[in-house]
């Protein structure tokens, strides 16, 4: 398959995934957790020789989907308490996922324990990274917090870092495990295509 076939299918599925999911962050119902922070560090693994214009598209997608929900609320985008000066802390906030998976990329050479052992580490560090972005950016800009403390915002932290984690690492591992079997896929091709050339 052609590389850019591949990235334009991963790119889509990531389209779909946020269409689908981050829908409900503004209505606090959730059938399904956003997806958002994952799909940012699914496209840094798979995309990352259209970083340059993917990584801009998913984050305007990420604003045009945010402004759909909160106007069809039928509430201006700009006065809503999550749109302060600390909802633009989503772009250095994103651009920590898009960068561990990058990075992560730029290491793989196959599924291993090893492999594995970079895929968590990595995941935790740029999703505190993430979090630490986004949180804080709320806690620290948004007026919605009336006497923010450094206690205050650490609690806070806490509180809502596992759920994030735990929807984010849900997300990644079954890409992850779609990775594996591709590549246990190919390498069993490789030996077959061997065979029926003698």
């Amino acid at each position: 398959m052609n590389t850019n076939l591949q990235r334009a299918i991963v790119l889509s599925l990531l389209v779909l995934l946020m269409a689908a999911t981050r829908s409900h962050v503004f209505t606090h119902f959730t059938p399904v957790p956003d997806a958002s922070w994952a799909a940012f560090f699914i496209g840094g693994f798979y995309l990352r020789a259209w970083a340059r214009w993917a990584f801009p598209a998913l984050m305007a997608l990420a604003v045009v989907i945010d402004y759909i929900v909160i106007s069809g609320q039928g509430i201006n985008f700009f006065s809503h308490y999550c749109v302060s000066p600390g909802y633009w802390m989503l772009v250095p906030a994103h651009a920590a996922m898009w960068a561990g998976g990058h990075w992560l990329r730029s290491r793989h050479a196959g599924a291993s324990f090893g492999a594995l052992a970079r895929l968590a580490t990595v995941l935790v560090l740029a999703t505190a990274t993430c979090h630490l972005f986004a949180q804080g950016g709320f806690y620290w800009l948004s007026a919605a917090v009336a006497e923010p403390t450094f206690a205050g915002w650490a609690a806070n932290y806490g509180h809502w870092f596992a759920p994030y984690l735990a929807a984010t690492a849900m997300f990644v591992a079954a890409a992850a495990l779609a990775q594996v079997v591709s590549e246990l896929v190919a390498r069993n091709a490789g030996p077959a295509r061997q065979h029926d050339k003698h």
